[in-house]
């Protein structure tokens, strides 16, 4: 593909900034669009972009930078600003085993939905076309929801298609990564349109977004021709849920999460999840995620078991929902103690930690960062110590030698 023009993309495309989110595409119609491109999403430009789409592109762009203001809230320095954090599920127990972590999400979406606060939910479906791939659907009621619950480990760009739906006149909850809520967060500070078509804003934490290429290596290791699978899933149905693979003659073959991620997708990530500072939603409203039973050491286990959610209200809007939800009889919580989180979520305690070591490696290899500002990086990375700051950034610029990154 040729350089693009546009400054902000050209920036992103030299550093490998790209979170997929497809902002860029929502706010320059026509002149960009997003293709695939080595098993990602990527932006293509089509067109000359207009000085006031590039201006606003190079200020929603995740991938140029993010800046998290808390607005008076309680501040933590590796989860961010919050009201409120519990734990719990959806009290519809097909929903919870059809869902990842517990279904707290799913139920918040069916309470407004079914409560009329939403007319719809714009989310991410597994996709008919392409069983390993990702589509977006504007879901209009409980079933829909259902049948798109289960996180889906594969690129996506819910924003892509924003500027027909910013048009229209439909109330959306918008559930997507975190970086695809913070170009959201970004894009409404100069169009009030945003916050009238997206009231509530929801995510979850994030590990990063592996390729296509990741999940055709968990098809091809559990021995299916991948031309042969037409349904896939990554996890539920079950928590944390096995990645399932079924064809159109019956087999089916499955491969645990901790097998499916840790051994194969998460080697898969995309170059900016590496060193992005917010895999826990900071922008949303209310997120959710694995609230993960430990060992005796403290570190999650994966066992199978009941689906339990952590909720995370990040607003005053997304506490008033969860008090909603709850009351009305969709989800179950009780109280958690948000010095707990560290130890069952290690891979967002590091990610936080040693965001400044990698972005320092980038740095000596003359590589584009992102611009972050509001997610205590100094103060994280003290924490993290001198020995695992270096190695990190070393080890970033040893990947960046060998052509890696």
């Amino acid at each position: 593909m040729t350089e693009p023009a546009s400054p902000a993309l050209r920036r992103v495309a030299r550093g490998k900034l790209c979170a997929g989110c497809g902002a860029c595409a929502a706010l320059a119609p026509g002149a960009v669009e997003m293709r695939s491109s080595g098993g990602f999403l990527r932006p293509v430009q089509l067109a000359e972009v207009a000085p006031e789409a590039e201006a606003r592109i190079a200020a929603a762009c995740p991938g140029l930078g993010q800046a998290l203001d808390p607005a008076g809230r309680p501040d933590h320095p590796l989860w961010g600003p919050w009201r409120d954090i519990r734990t719990g599920h959806a009290t519809d127990p097909a929903l919870r085993r059809n869902a990842s972590s517990g279904g707290a999400l799913s139920a918040l979406l069916v309470h407004l939905l079914e409560t009329g606060a939403v007319d719809r939910v714009l989310q991410v479906s597994a996709d008919p076309a392409l069983p390993l791939g990702n589509a977006i659907v504007s879901s209009p009621d409980a079933a829909a929801v259902f049948a798109a619950a289960g996180s889906r480990y594969a690129p996506s760009a819910p924003l892509a298609g924003l500027a027909a739906l910013l048009a229209g006149g439909m109330r959306f909850a918008f559930v997507g990564k975190p970086c695809d809520v913070s170009a959201l967060r970004a894009m409404a500070r100069d169009d009030p349109r945003v916050d009238a078509r997206f009231p509530v804003m929801l995510s979850f934490f994030c590990a990063g977004v592996p390729g296509l290429d990741g999940a055709r290596e968990v098809v091809a290791k559990m021995g299916l021709p991948e031309q042969d699978v037409t349904a896939f899933r990554y996890r539920g149905d079950g928590w944390p849920g096995f990645a399932t693979a079924t064809t159109a003659d019956g087999r089916s073959a499955r491969m645990s999460y901790a097998d499916s991620w840790g051994g194969i997708l998460a080697r898969h990530v995309q170059p900016r999840c590496r060193i992005c500072p917010d895999g826990t939603g900071s922008f949303a409203d209310l997120v959710c995620a694995d609230a993960w039973d430990a060992d005796a050491r403290g570190y999650p286990r994966f066992t199978e078991g009941d689906g339990r959610s952590l909720i995370l209200a990040r607003t005053e809007k997304g506490r008033a929902l969860l008090a909603a939800a709850e009351a009305a009889g969709r989800v179950e919580t009780t109280a958690f103690d948000i010095a707990a989180l560290a130890p069952i979520q290690p891979g967002q305690t590091g990610k936080r930690r040693l965001t400044l070591a990698r972005m320092a490696g980038l740095r000596l290899l003359f590589r584009p960062v992102p611009r972050y500002r509001g997610f205590h990086l100094l103060r994280n990375a003290a924490r993290a110590g001198i020995a695992a700051n270096l190695r990190n950034m070393l080890g970033t610029v040893r990947r960046g030698l060998r052509g890696r990154i």
